[in-house]
């Protein structure tokens, strides 16, 4: 699918940081954000984290188009070279990204070797000057993701002090995820996992940094916690939740940003679904790539698992198309619906 210059464009509306979607790698690519637009017409959504070298060394567009429906989308970078960020951040320009931001959480080895991520925070000087020479090439927000701290350092002391040096360098947003990360005997999922949650330490970051805005991220899977936290923070972002639960984004949007925001039909999220597929395979992009998304459509649900076995099993034949993107059949309403996470009884799919 084909990107389009920011000139011809609509301008992005203001950020609302309040509900946003995390970057996730192999998964918020442009379909997903599609899908995840429809759900959450508000949200801040994030691209992938894309390399520095990626849109250096190849062709931009394949790495940063994106279909302007999806805005308002912020590019996530990886990088830890002040010239290169700059210039990465100067072709993005091309497209109306309403962010950008800099990855200094992913923990994995690849990206360490590549000495950016998580292992970034050990360095606040050099992210400084990451934070200054982006902010040269862009009068769009740039922004930082981060957690609470690397390995073992102290939560408090090592915060503080990242936070006030890249602050000092012009950035005014940080994303904290709540955890911090280990960067050696820990796999990239045990970091989402492992290391305990301290969602009191990012408030209490924004209460002695009143002046900046504070994003919270990590753990948060209910729309009643992400309210809670909106009371300490300036915003909330979603992570595996919204991925593997997508049906509740209109909660969180309710929750967050609108509570007058209806449950859009499913159907109708899969009529678009269908239309944007048949759109893209036009120019070569297979069904599968849009359904793989929506295998979480129906989760805590009746019909849940035979929506997934449907798409799982028919979205990798040779002849699949936009019409396996199909509402369940009513025969399908009888498979036992596990509870809701609320408590609430399991609605049946129509």
């Amino acid at each position: 699918m084909p990107g389009m210059p920011s000139e011809i464009l609509p301008s992005p509306a203001p950020l609302d940081r309040r509900l946003s979607i995390a970057p996730m790698m192999d998964w918020t690519d442009r379909h997903c954000r599609f899908f995840h637009r429809l759900l959450a017409p508000r949200a801040l959504l994030y691209t992938e984290m894309v390399t520095t070298g990626a849109i250096l060394h190849n062709d931009p567009e394949r790495f940063l188009a994106f279909d302007p429906r999806e805005s308002p989308v912020a590019l996530q970078l990886g990088g830890s070279e002040p010239e290169e960020l700059a210039r990465a951040t100067a072709i993005a320009e091309a497209w109306a990204y309403a962010e950008i931001n800099l990855n200094c959480g992913c923990p994995s080895d690849r990206v360490q070797s590549g000495r950016f991520g998580a292992c970034l925070m050990a360095e606040p000087a050099r992210v400084a000057e990451c934070i200054a020479a982006m902010r040269g090439a862009t009068a769009k927000p740039v922004t930082v993701k981060c957690r609470i701290g690397i390995d073992d350092s102290d939560e408090e002391a090592f915060l503080d002090r990242f936070v006030d040096r890249v602050a000092a360098a012009g950035c005014r947003v940080f994303i904290v995820h709540a955890r911090k990360a280990w960067l050696k005997g820990l796999s990239p999922k045990q970091n989402r996992e492992v290391p305990p949650l301290n969602h009191p330490r990012v408030a209490r970051l924004k209460q002695r940094r009143p002046d900046l805005e504070i994003v919270l991220n990590g753990g948060i899977t209910e729309p009643e916690a992400a309210a809670a936290a909106l009371e300490l923070v300036d915003g909330v972002m979603i992570g595996r939740a919204a991925y593997q639960t997508p049906y509740r984004l209109p909660a969180f949007t309710r929750a967050l940003q609108d509570p007058g925001f209806a449950d859009p039909d499913r159907a109708c999220v899969l009529a678009a679904m269908r239309a944007h597929a048949a759109e893209v395979a036009r120019h070569g992009t297979p069904v599968r790539a849009i359904a793989r998304h929506l295998l979480g459509l129906y989760n805590g649900e009746r019909g849940a698992r035979a929506w997934r076995r449907r798409l799982s099993e028919t979205m990798h034949e040779d002849d699949a198309g936009p019409g396996l993107l199909i509402p369940l059949a009513a025969p399908l309403r009888d498979e036992p619906a596990p509870p809701r996470a609320d408590g609430s009884p399991a609605l049946t799919i129509s």
